[in-house]
This record gives C-alpha cells, structure tokens and sequence, in this order.
C-alpha cells in the first residue's frame, strides 16, 4: 500500500468504490420483475434479462411487454382517471410531495441502481440524475397546486402513454411523469429495454406511498412494447428517443387526434470564440460530450473553435483528455463509466470507423480500458470534411468533432447546418456577441458559457428534427392539459374545380369585365404554373375565375417566404404597425369586401368584414405584448423562455368564412414574425385574392404573405411534405388533418389541425393561436458572482 508521501508526490487516485450490497440484495430477493398495473405487479408470462454494462453480468429479469399486458395497462389507467382528475390541484400535489419526499430519502439506492443497469458514473447519478427526479416531483407538485389559477379552462388531456430512453432512465421517467400527475392524467409508461430496473423501483415507491390504483402504469419491453402503446387507445403520446423512431410515431398517430411531444435526436454545436475563458471552455467540452459517456440527445458534439485560438484549445483538450480516468462506474473517481449496451458499443465503433476512413483523425484517450465490459476511449476528431459522416450523424458516444470558424457569421452558418436544433452551447466574455449568436443559432435550448443544465423550472425540447413540444417548466405542462374543444361547424363542399369551360353557367350580373384572380407570391400577382383556372360559382353563377395552383406554385412561394426573412428580425411594434394598415385600409374598402362577399354567398357579409377588421386589430395588439419570460431555475444563471417565430408556416384554410377565416389565421402568424403560404378556401377564394391590394398599401413586405389558390388538400400535402415549411395548420376534415400529420414526418414539422368552427365567436381568435405560432427557446445566461 503506498504511504501518504507517495500519494502526494503522484497526485494518483486511489480507489473509492460506492457499496453495491443493499441494491444487490434488493436485485436477489426479487429476480424477475412483472408489469406494474393496477398498482400491482403481475407475474411476467416471457421475460428478459437486463444486465449491468460494466461487466456484462445479469442483474435481474423483467417482463417482456405484449399486446395485451398494454392494453390491461390503458385499461387500468382509464378507469383511474376519473377519481385522479376529480382530485383537488392540493390533492393531487401532496401525491407529487410524497412522491419527492420518498426518492430523496432513497436517493443512494436509486443513484447506484441505475449506475448498475445504465453504467454512467455514480458521481452523475448520484449527484445530477436522481436530486433531479425530486427536483422534478417538487416543482410539479406545485404546478399542481397552482393549476386552475395558472392554466384556468384547462382539462387533463386523459391517459398518457410514455416511451422512456436508456441514457437518463429515472430522470426521463421524472420529465413525464411528474407534469403528467400534476395536470389530472393518468400514465402507461414504457420504459427502455436496456434499463427498466429504475422504472420498476420507483413503482414500488408509488405503491408505497400508497398513490392510487391505477394512476401510474410501468409495462417494461422492447420495440414490439413501445409500438403497441403508440397504437392503444391512449390519448397522448410522449417519446423520447431516436430521431427515426420518432419519425415512425408521428405516421403512425397521424388522424388518430392523439396530443403527440417528441424529444429526439441532436447534433448540437459547442462555439468558442477568441475571447472566451479556454480553461473554461475545454471543461465545458468534459460537460458536454464525455458526460454520460456522450450517450445525451444535447451533447456538444460539433465544437466550433474560432480559428485564431484553435492551437492553443486543442492542445488544452489533449491535456485534459489525458486526465479523464475511464473504468468502474461505481468508483466515485470515474470520470467516463460503461456504455449501456454491447449493441451500442458496436454502433459507435462503426461510425467512429467510418468516420475515419473517410479521412478525419481520431485523437483518443490512451488510458487502460477495463479488461471486460462496454467501454470505449473517449476522443474528438479533427480534419472533419462537412460530408463526413461523423459531422452529420449522431453518434451517440464520447466523440466529439472539432472544427475551426473566422467570423461570427461563419460560426452560425455552420452551428445551423444540420438537420437537428436541439441545443447550443456559446462560449464568448463578450455578452453582446453571445447574446446576438444565441438569436441565431436554431436550437430550442442555449447555453451561454456553460453546457448541459437542465431544471424542473425551465423548458427543454428542440426544433426541426429534434422534435418538437417542450418538458419542464410552464411549457412542459401546457403538454399535458387540453384546451376547450371547439365546437366543429360544417364546411362549403368545394366540389370538383374543373379547368375546363362550364357551358350554360350565367355569369353574376349579365355580362360582366372578366375576373380571374391571379396568386400573390413575392408580392406580385403571378399566373398558375399550370395554365389552368376554375371556375368560382356562387349561388349558381360564375363570379369569377381563379388559378389552379400545382407543386411548384407552392415551391416559388415558400422560396418567396424564405426571401422575406428580415420580418421575423423586426420589431414587435414595426408588425403591429402593418397590421393596424391592413386594418385601416380594409375599413377603407369595407362596402366594396361586403359587396363581394354578398356575391360570393356569404350571408353576414357587413358583420364578416367588420370581424375581420376587428381581428387585425387585435392581433396587431398582441404583436408587441406577446412574450416570454424568466424562469427562476439554477443560481447564477437567468433562464430566459423567449417565443420565436418558425420561420416559414403553411397554412390551409377552412372553406368558410371565406375572409375572416383566411385572417384569423394568416394574421396571428405574421404578428409574431413568421412568413406563410396559406391556400384560401377552395370554394370561395376571391376574397383572399382581393387583400392583394390591401397587402400591397399597408406596407407588408414582399413575399411575407403569399396565396396559392386551388385544391386545398392537394396544395396542402404538398405544403406538409416540403422540408422547408417549419410549421403546418389545417383547417378541415378528418381525412384532410390525417394526411397533413403524415406529410409532415419527413422534417417532423410542427402541426396544428382542427375543424372548421365559428370563426366570429370567441374561438375565432385568441392567445392559443399565437402559442401555437411561435416555438420556445430558453436561453441560459450567467446572472450574478
């Protein structure tokens, strides 16, 4: 045994394991675990055995999920739901408290459980994962507490069913469980493969605490698992996991009105620049991609180093990688523990060789790796050609990809070229630079000199392929709660819109000037691609004609929309100010809209064109008081929730209220800086096509509005499917709303579809419209010493 004087003339770490013996004990007694329904376990029928990635030795068996032990699971669920959400928000918070109170007085054996079966560190689980999951529980439960004041209208949405990943098992669980209870639901949770055994503790802390039957369900299982939760008859699905994955749940819950959050994969850039904090920053890369052995969604993966410091940082790096000691994650001095699984071990070996062969160079850990278990050096690359498949792929280890940027601007262009937009981590002494960088950057979570925090309090989620909705905070629990339904009315049927002449169809009026409205794109009136016009009949009479729009119509327009970026960049008051113009010019021009409303069948037409009036006007009134807000999260740092514009959005219009229902929807998302293409009501467009002129003289820029007449459903899947629309609503039927949710998987789109409904009532307009056009970016900044 070496004596003091030589430890202190080594500096080395001796050996200071965590004991195993309670949780192993624990393991023992119990063996295999069944599914968690009904507040029981049930006795497994086919089980499969989970095993600690360390030294590939079997830990305990869980039940392998069916079909049928779901559907037992939704069953149990739905029955309890309505006892648990009758229940007082004070209630259901004292269930959240109990909960918080017994994982902190279990906080050891969770950390070291879920060090078994994950293989991260002790040091992370013990200190980060599980005084999280209280953390998570305690914030909820005053959410709970705070329900009807916060969220008033509001309704549970109904039995959730939620699919769990492996690299955060208990700390996921808290993400959606915790808002779930809070907010009157009741849960069916899957949680991953690899790692059930945290899951399946913590239901035995629920039956416990005595938490009613029911109200929480753990069915453990593979894929097969997961796909029959995604098909029961639950009413919101949550995922986090794959990007693939996710992909296929957004198909396969497309027209079936399940609420739907996916947090999925990323590739999220780590920037430094000349005049950041080097030592700072080379322990934050530690932060951001060697944490959890690099298994998180928002590691740093791309770290962007200003070419000027490059030499100096990646000399740093190499130093402090020699550092990092890799072997037993229940040893407290670990730095980087076991891969979860020898699958994924494989995975990462097969992209860090690709990567390779395509000519990036590896630097590695040299340390001595355990003689058994799934371990792998950590590393970063360098000499990474943009086309490499280690610059575009997650890779899901600890590797990292470093390259160098010039100017700020080169900095975004490449933190922004990716398919992802989880999250971004900004390392710069320079507040206004950093600041101006996280504006830009597309992520839905920025850390500003610092990387991977994340609170209860605060909102996490992505953008783009990353997913969509948000976990944590005030956003997390809007996920959860449903608003009043809107009472569907029906819609003009718009019947075939034929190109060809329509003989024997008077026209309005004898023998009127010809009438053929043209598209609005860029802000010119263009002609259809196609050549082709139909015929707009009102009450048996021609009243005009007007283009049928095709694929490409819909191309130049959102490439139009895309030109027209700078009105995102504009204030809130510059928007409000457009807006009050289209008011005021439309008043302007209100006997000549009511006129031709009357023509086109409309029977309120005065009363539609004042509502229309009213609701640019109101809408101009949110456009400069809609904002976000500061969350009370970590010390030292601001949390800042700022709601940003999607960018480009489609919209399709219901046909009816052929004006007002074109600017109910049109105008929220404009206010709050996004650029559209909206297809006006099939049946009755002139309307739409008249607000040309009104656009043209209120000082909308060109191409922030844009009109493709024509088929709605037609134009509209072509509008879902295009990978440069960030955001779709529908308005329309069933058969339509489906096909928009399908469209939308190949980017993973935010989408928004209901019915046709009263578009003068109260429904008409609303603060839910603007939500629903903007997405959440918290920004993390230092605050204080």
């Amino acid at each position: 045994m070496p004596s003091v004087t030589d430890i202190l003339k080594t500096m080395e770490y001796g050996p200071a394991p965590e004991a195993s013996g309670e949780v192993m004990e624990w393991l023992k007694e119990r063996k295999s675990f069944g599914h968690f329904i009904n507040g029981a376990f049930v006795k497994p029928s086919k089980s499969f055995a989970t095993a600690n990635p360390a030294t590939g030795e079997t830990l305990a068996k869980a039940a392998q999920g069916t079909a049928s032990d779901v559907g037992a699971a939704v069953k149990a669920a739905r029955a309890a739901l309505p006892g648990w959400s009758k229940h007082t928000g004070h209630e259901r918070a004292k269930w959240l408290y109990a909960i918080a109170r017994h994982i902190q007085k279990r906080e050891r054996f969770l950390a070291v459980l879920e060090t078994l079966d994950n293989g991260k560190p002790i040091r992370e689980s013990r200190d980060i994962d599980v005084p999280l999951v209280a953390r998570h529980f305690y914030h909820h439960a005053g959410w709970a507490e705070m329900l009807e004041d916060e969220f008033p209208g509001t309704k549970p949405v109904g039995v959730c069913g939620q699919i769990i990943p492996w690299n955060f098992p208990l700390l996921m669980l808290a993400w959606k469980v915790a808002p779930a209870l809070a907010a009157g639901n009741t849960v069916v949770l899957k949680p991953a493969e690899y790692t059930p055994l945290t899951a399946l503790a913590f239901a035995e802390i629920c039956a416990e605490i005595g938490l009613p039957k029911g109200v929480v369900n753990i069915v453990t299982g593979g894929g097969e698992t997961g796909a029959a939760l995604v098909a029961s008859a639950v009413d919101k699905i949550a995922f986090t996991g794959s990007t693939e994955v996710g992909r296929a749940i957004r198909k396969a819950t497309a027209g079936t009105g399940k609420k739907l959050t996916l947090e999925l994969g990323g590739k999220s850039p780590f920037i430094v620049f000349a005049d950041a904090d080097i030592d700072g920053a080379v322990e934050g890369v530690v932060d951001a991609i060697w944490f959890n052995q690099g298994q998180v969604c928002c590691a740093g993966s791309r770290i962007l180093v200003q070419e000027s410091v490059a030499g100096a940082f990646q000399k740093r790096l190499m130093a402090r990688l020699a550092k990092l000691r890799v072997g037993d994650p229940l040893d407290k001095s670990t730095d980087v523990g076991a891969i979860v699984d020898p699958v994924q071990l494989r995975a990462i070996r097969d992209l860090v060789a690709r990567g390779e062969a395509e000519g990036a160079v590896l630097h590695q850990s040299e340390t001595q790796l355990p003689p058994k278990g799934c371990f792998f050096a950590p590393g970063f690359f360098t000499n990474v050609a943009p086309a490499n498949i280690v610059s575009e792929v997650e890779i899901f280890g600890p590797v990292a990809t470093l390259t160098t940027f010039r100017t700020p601007d080169e900095a975004v262009e490449l933190a922004n070229n990716t398919r992802y937009g989880l999250a971004a981590s900004i390392w710069s002494e320079n507040v206004n630079l950093a600041l101006d960088i996280a504006s830009k950057v597309k992520a839905g979570v920025i850390w500003v000199n610092s990387t991977n925090i994340f609170d209860a309090g605060a909102g996490f989620g992505g953008y783009r392929e990353s997913g969509f909705g948000r976990e944590g905070g005030r956003e997390g629990m809007r996920e959860y709660l449903s608003e009043p339904s809107r009472r569907a009315k029906p819609e003009a049927e718009p019947g075939r819109l034929d190109a060809a002449p329509v003989p024997g169809l008077p026209s309005k009026g004898g023998a009127p000037i010809d009438r053929t409205a043209k598209m609005y794109i860029g802000g010119a009136q263009k002609r259809p691609d196609s050549g082709y016009s139909y015929a707009v009949v009102a009450k048996g009479h021609e009243i005009g004609l007007a283009g049928l729009g095709n694929r490409k119509d819909i191309r130049n327009a959102v490439e139009a929309a895309h030109k027209a970026g700078g009105w995102g960049k504009a204030t809130g008051h510059n928007r409000a100010q457009v807006l009050y113009y289209i008011a005021e010019n439309l008043s302007a021009r209100q006997a000549e809209f009511t006129r031709r409303l009357k023509d086109a069948g409309v029977t309120k037409a005065a009363d539609e064109v004042d509502a229309s009036i009213r609701r640019a006007f109101y809408y101009a009134a949110q456009a400069d008081k809609f904002d976000g807000a500061v969350h009370a999260t970590k010390s030292a740092h601001v949390t800042l929730a700022m709601p940003e514009a999607f960018g480009v959005m489609g919209i399709a219009c219901p046909d009816d209220a052929p004006l007002l229902g074109f600017l109910s929807l049109v105008l929220p998302t404009i206010a709050m800086g996004n650029r559209v293409v909206a297809i006006p009501a099939s049946s009755m467009p002139l309307a739409a096509t008249d607000l040309y002129q009104v656009f043209d003289t209120s000082d909308l820029p060109d191409g922030v509005v844009n009109i493709v007449t024509g088929a709605k459903d037609e134009l509209a899947k072509t509008l879902a499917a295009h990978d440069d629309v960030a955001a779709m609503w529908y308005c329309g039927g069933p058969e339509g709303a489906k096909m928009t949710e399908a469209e939308s998987a190949g980017n993973l789109k935010v989408t928004w579809t209901f019915p046709n409904h009263d578009w003068h009532g109260a429904n008409g307009q609303g603060r839910d419209f603007l939500l629903r056009a903007t997405q959440v970016k918290n920004i993390w900044v230092p605050y204080g010493e």
